[in-house]
């Protein structure tokens, strides 16, 4: 078996086996390799630091009470992200939450922080003019998927905002692919009516 430092050089699959077998450093490993990126996910969708924070330990506590239950013909990342996808939904399913800031969340305290929550939707070398017609932009960018639909907002951070592939979108959330297609078209059809009054 190998020791804790050699877990890194494992595959997911490879580690979750080792985890299913009651490997506690290999739990430890998952929890390295996924910690940053599920609260960074849950973050962009609540948008509160403290909430988010909760709810990616509550992903983790269902992660490790269903891991024997992982089948290992799907991807990890979406296993494991589509758990913290729901998690984040049910929360914004219940009350209102502050969406996708253009400057990261406003609670956030430190330039990682804002790194994570922030719409990377301005050029560094703009105009300080340009530069504040992209915060202007990115302000109502930010309001017109607060206005969404939790699922089509899931929909459009998972593509645009994490860069995801349709089929991974799928996965992550359990839906057909064809679902997650018309989640995204309607979507991005109310973005563009919300945000008509830019144009003109």
């Amino acid at each position: 078996m190998p020791v804790a430092k050699d877990l890194r050089s494992l595959t997911d699959r490879e580690v979750v086996a080792l985890a299913q077998a009651g490997r506690e450093a290999a739990y430890r490993e998952l929890l390295r390799r996924y910690e940053r990126p599920v609260f960074s996910l849950i973050y962009r969708m609540v948008r509160n630091r403290a909430l988010a924070e909760d709810l990616a330990q509550d992903t983790f506590v269902k992660v490790l009470n269903a891991l024997d239950s992982y089948r290992p013909d799907h991807k990890f990342s979406s296993w494991i992200f589509k758990i913290a996808n729901n998690a984040a939904i049910d929360q914004l399913r219940r009350r209102e939450i502050q969406t996708l800031s253009l400057d990261g969340a406003p609670d956030a305290r430190t330039p990682h922080e804002l790194g994570a929550t922030a719409l990377q939707a301005r050029d560094r070398s703009e105009s300080p003019l340009a530069e504040l017609e992209a915060r202007e932009l990115g302000s109502a960018i930010e309001r017109a998927i607060g206005r969404l639909r939790p699922e089509y907002r899931a929909c459009i951070l998972l593509r645009h905002v994490e860069g995801r592939s349709y089929e991974e979108i799928a996965e992550t959330l359990d839906l057909p692919l064809g679902t997650v297609k018309t989640y995204i078209h309607r979507a991005r059809h109310e973005l563009r009516e919300y945000l008509s009054p830019l144009r003109d």
